[in-house]
């Protein structure tokens, strides 16, 4: 078997080449989300390190707001040498899954589509491999469903944020995101004005995450004013 882009052998079923990080065709383009089997995700963790080890070079770059998602976070992860790609096969599954949210984030932010396309995928599986997942990294997936223009994912992750902490800010975020994605203009603002009605007593608790995505949080409180102040005016 071998890479029909740059000719490299491949081990059978790779699903990525790991010269060139080209897709096989081997890899599903939809459906990975519905019970992957625990075999198949540790070949898929396989060829996530190979291929981003050779693909994801340095810090991400530095990005602005993005358009139906929330403005690039960039959580900690291990930092690479200078002029050295990140050696991702020493990061833990939840590290590796944040630095490729990072990445997806920065590049779509940055209007790079096409790299942004190429590491969604991988982002995805990354997060659907963690034994578990808690409230940021439901939060970071929902995002990741929304740059994908998976509505119904980001709004089951925010339903699922809600079910853990009905009060959380994230939940609210994510479904207005969603919502308005969706064209349901009435239902954003629903989540603007919960968002904003619990936000003072929510950031008062101090929790760790709100910590983390303090910029996002303000972002998304200045869109909430003028969402919700557009619909007094009306």
């Amino acid at each position: 078997m071998h890479c029909q882009a740059c000719g490299a052998p491949l081990a059978a079923g790779a699903r990525y080449c790991h010269k060139c990080g080209a897709n096989t065709g081997t890899a599903a383009a939809a459906g990975w989300r519905a019970g992957v089997p625990w075999a198949v995700a540790g070949a898929a963790a396989g060829a996530l390190i190979t291929v981003v080890a050779l693909r994801l070079g340095g810090r991400s770059e530095g990005a602005g707001p993005m358009t139906s998602a929330a403005p690039l976070e960039t959580d900690a992860a291990p930092a690479a040498a200078p002029g050295q790609p990140p050696d991702i096969s020493q990061m833990s599954p939840l590290e590796r899954a944040t630095r490729l949210y990072n990445r997806v984030m920065s590049l779509h932010a940055a209007g790079q589509a096409d790299s942004a396309a190429f590491f969604l995928p991988m982002a995805l599986r990354a997060y659907a491999m963690l034994p578990e997942l808690d409230v940021d990294s439901r939060y970071h997936l929902g995002n990741l469903d929304l740059t994908a223009g998976d509505v119904a994912g980001a709004l089951a992750q925010a339903d699922s944020i809600a079910r853990a902490n009905p009060s959380h800010l994230f939940g609210y975020m994510l479904r207005a995101r969603a919502l308005e994605l969706q064209r349901d203009t009435a239902g954003a603002r629903r989540a603007y004005r919960d968002f904003l009605r619990r936000e003072a007593q929510e950031r008062a608790r101090k929790r760790p995450e709100y910590a983390d995505h303090a910029q996002n949080l303000d972002a998304f409180h200045t869109q909430a004013v003028e969402a919700t102040g557009a619909q007094r005016a009306n």
